[in-house]
């Protein structure tokens, strides 16, 4: 019964497409009624805006259509008009054939997507993540005041426990991530995949990790290889520095940043999330955290509760952070600073190691922070947990 409905399933789709020319896609979508009459966006990600439209479309009775070509495929959102919110866009993969779309007006979670090979693959990993995205939420919500009063009480056991716990939750989604890579080695999501293995693996404290995350990058698919987004992931690994240094021996390594202890911090400006300029002079506090990281970092995202707990304590005395992240893709730096509850201001040119601002403060790994006194003076940089917040508090006294 199961090779007569997978025989079923591929005639269907070579009927679908059999009048559709090389490089063309229709896009077929279904939406509930109450959206008829509503525009639709098809948005292209945009490393300026969050979200370029390049066409446009009508609900009619409850479903929508788009046609066009497609050299290769692109990830790609629907939006809907006049609600900017990056939790209502639904995300598939725009390519050559016929793509169905099942779009649910309140949450991108629940929509669908189908019909060809990559949106059937994406369908098929969002599928195998949803009980462990789950378990992580779970943890999140259920620990996240827990972990919080343990880091005001400086309980490093404590703190130590739940952090072995999360830690397994990683483990399991990294081995969803594997398997899948392993299975469907030319889904073109390997490319998002892999770039996160690879950027973790460059973040891990040893000589060799640059190097082995060059090796992860080099494991992509030969037919991913030759896209856009899979040069873009080679070049990035290729013109980063050979190996990572340590926080601690980068700090102390001479010449190596325009934004020493004792010295005024550089000016800067980029985009927040929601596509507005925003500058340092803007978000400047009586104390300032510049906090350089990215939604990518595992380090980074260990060392958020510890930052939420130190901005609720401190935000209303004067501290002011200013995250800076080094993302490439906007939709995964705003579900990170919504999931990590990360409440103060927030930039980025979204050009991963190409990141303007940490090239001006000689970031070369993340996490890295730079603590700023009233007058814009780098007073510390790179102070973790109690000693972070043992300045902070020593400088709003």
């Amino acid at each position: 019964m199961k090779k007569i409905l997978l025989v079923l399933a591929a005639s269907a789709f070579v009927m679908s497409c059999k009048n559709l020319a090389e490089n063309e896609f229709e896009i077929t979508g279904t939406v509930d009624p109450s959206m008829n009459g509503k525009m639709l966006f098809l948005e292209k990600p945009d490393p300026t805006i969050g979200f370029k439209a390049v066409d446009t479309a009508k609900v009619e009775n409850g479903k929508f259509e788009f046609k066009g070509t497609a050299k290769e495929p692109e990830v790609y959102f629907i939006g809907i008009k006049d609600d900017p919110s990056p939790a209502k866009k639904l995300q598939f993969i725009l390519e050559e054939g016929s793509i169905e779309l099942e779009m649910d007006k309140d949450s991108a979670v629940k929509s669908k997507r189908s019909g060809t090979y990559n949106n059937d693959m994406f369908s098929k990993y969002l599928e195998s993540t949803k009980k462990i995205d789950k378990e992580d939420k779970n943890f999140r919500e259920k620990n996240r005041d827990v972990y919080m009063a343990a880091y005001q009480k400086q309980d490093q056991a404590a703190m130590d426990k739940l952090n072995d716990e999360y830690k397994k939750i990683k483990e399991k989604r990294e081995k969803i991530d594997n398997d899948f890579i392993k299975e469907n080695p030319k889904a073109y999501i390997n490319i998002f995949l892999i770039g996160q293995k690879a950027s973790a693996k460059a973040q891990e404290p040893i000589p060799t990790a640059r190097e082995e995350a060059k090796a992860i990058v080099n494991g992509l698919h030969p037919d991913l290889k030759k896209t856009e987004k899979g040069k873009e992931l080679i070049k990035a690994f290729s013109d980063t520095p050979a190996a990572p240094v340590m926080p601690t021996e980068q700090a102390a390594a001479p010449g190596k940043s325009n934004a020493e202890v004792g010295s005024t911090a550089p000016a800067f400006s980029a985009n927040t999330p929601a596509g507005k300029s925003l500058s340092l002079k803007e978000a400047m506090g009586k104390v300032t955290i510049i906090d350089f990281w990215a939604s990518w970092c595992k380090p980074c995202r260990m060392e958020n509760p510890n930052v939420v707990a130190l901005y609720n304590e401190y935000h209303s005395k004067g501290l002011n952070i200013i995250g800076v992240s080094l993302d490439k893709e906007a939709t995964s730096w705003k579900k990170a600073i919504a999931d990590d509850k990360l409440t103060w201001n927030h930039v980025s040119n979204l050009k991963f190691w190409d990141e303007p601002i940490a090239k001006q403060y000689g970031v070369e790994s993340i996490p890295a922070t730079f603590i700023l006194d009233a007058n814009g003076k780098i007073v510390a940089k790179d102070l973790r947990g109690a000693e972070l917040k043992a300045k902070v508090a020593e400088l709003l006294k």
